[in-house]
Parts: structure tokens; sequence; C-alpha cells
């Protein structure tokens, strides 16, 4: 009587690297941390409520009783429906200075090398910070929205263009952000960042029809005013607000997505870089 001989498989190698949905779901976990550690500063410094909400209001207060009057307009429902798109894509952009600020602070003070070292996914850093500056835009400008209505602006065109309005600051903004994160990881000074948002954000908000017709202007610097993004992205968010043959849509709209593509694709690698060799 022969025994038959049984081998056994050999085993294959056991790998402990997790899967690559494992991995994102750590980054989507360790992001959401990140977005509540930065929500929870916002709400208990007052010095970030009251710039991101006490001046936005106080913009909307001045144009709209101060210098409303000396500026014509032919806006259906007069100079605050002309005003108020231009005040909440103010609102979204001058929210990148909170992204900057915060970003250079944490990398003075050695939070974000302490984080790197932490198990935690590096994306986190960046995705959590935004993720909170947006959420933290998004509350700001539903309360300017709220304070538009209470000094007269309407929305005209209905409910649904009035959401894709807000959606459309909201991107912006994240955008503007995006290139706050960069610059405020690449100088890593608090005051030297602002001095610089200051140089080349005001600019663009106030030379823009965010405030004024174009057409007021001098013509060399109508150029200018006309072919920059914040003007495209106001004027999108007007036709949206208000419609009407006035404001057409599409050419400002399909603008505006060009120049928030452009800003995403050259900006976000940056910051990556950035953050990468911040230290």
């Amino acid at each position: 009587m022969t025994t038959a001989e049984i081998t056994a498989p050999a085993p294959g190698p056991v790998s402990d690297e997790p899967s690559l949905l494992t991995r994102a779901r750590w980054a989507i976990s360790d992001t959401l941390i990140i977005t509540k550690r930065g929500l929870l500063v916002w709400m208990r410094v007052p010095a970030y409520i009251v710039f991101t909400v006490i001046q936005p209001v106080m913009f909307v207060l001045l144009f709209r009783y101060v210098f409303g009057g000396a500026i014509p307009v032919s806006t259906p429902g007069g100079y605050v429906n002309f005003l108020m798109p231009g005040i909440i894509a103010q609102t979204a952009a001058f929210a990148c200075f909170g992204t900057a600020i915060a970003l250079a602070q944490e990398l003075q003070k050695g939070v974000i090398d302490r984080l790197r070292s932490m198990p935690m996914a590096r994306s986190a850093v960046l995705s959590g910070r935004l993720v909170a500056d947006s959420l933290r835009m998004l509350v700001t400008i539903l309360i300017i929205v709220a304070v538009g209505y209470a000094v007269g602006f309407r929305f005209l065109n209905g409910f649904g263009p009035a959401v894709a309005m807000i959606a459309l600051a909201t991107l912006f903004g994240i955008a503007f952000c995006v290139i706050a994160a960069f610059t405020g990881l690449a100088i890593g000074d608090e005051e030297s960042v602002q001095a610089f948002g200051l140089i080349w954000l005001f600019p663009l908000t106030f030379v823009s029809s965010a405030f004024v017709p174009i057409s007021s202007m001098p013509g060399w610097l109508q150029a200018f005013a006309y072919h920059q993004p914040v003007t495209q992205v106001v004027d999108a968010m007007r036709a949206l607000a208000l419609g009407g043959p006035q404001y057409p849509l599409e050419p400002s709209l399909w603008q505006s997505f060009a120049w928030l593509a452009g800003i995403f694709i050259v900006f976000i690698p940056l910051a990556v870089r950035a953050y990468r060799r911040a230290s």
C-alpha cells in the first residue's frame, strides 16, 4: 500500500500595505478632524469673527447708504441689487486672508511640522484647512445675503439661480483660498502675508464691476477691469441673481469657469509644493 503525498500550496506573500480605499478613508477622516479643529479656532477667537462677518456687513452699509446715492445704475431694483453680488464676491475673496494668515502662523509656531510627524494623511493639513475655510465662507455669505435683504436687495431670477449664485461665490472664494494657501506657506510670515494680500487682492476687487459700472472708469483702466476674474464672476453672479437681457449669463459664466479652472490648475500644485517644502 502506497501513501500519496499531498503537497500544500506555498502561501502567497502577505502585504501589510493598506488598500487604496482604506487610505482614502483615512485621508477623509483626518481631513474632517483638521476641519473641526479649524472651525473651533474660528468660533473661539473673536478676531476671526470680526474680520469675516462684521467687516462685510460694514461694507454693505457703507456702500448702500453712503456711496450708493452717488453711483447711478440702470439695474432693476436700483443700486442695492447692483451692489450685493459684488459685496458677496468681495466677501468670498477676502476670506482667503484667513487661510494665508492661519497657515503662516502655524508654520511659524511649528504646528505644521508637528502635524507632519503624526500618523496622519499628509494631505489632511491643506485639505482640512480649505474645507474649514469654505464652510466659514459659506456661513458668512449667507449672513451677508440676509443683511442685503434687510437693506432692500432681492433675487429677481428665482430660487434655483439664487442658489447657483451662492455656489459660484463659494467656488470663487475657494479658488482664492488656494492662492492664499500658496502665499501663506511660501512667505511664512504673518505680517508679510497680510501686506502681500492687500497688494494683489484690493486692486482685483475694486478695479472691477463689483461696485461701479466699468464704463465710469477711465479708458486706460477699463481694459484691465473687463478682463480679470473678479469682473467675470461678479457679472455671472449678477446675471444669476437678477436675470433679464441686461445681464446675459452665458459669456460671463463660461469665462468665470475658465478663470477658476486656471487658478486651480496653477495654484493647487504650487500650494502642495510649498507645503512639502515648508519647515
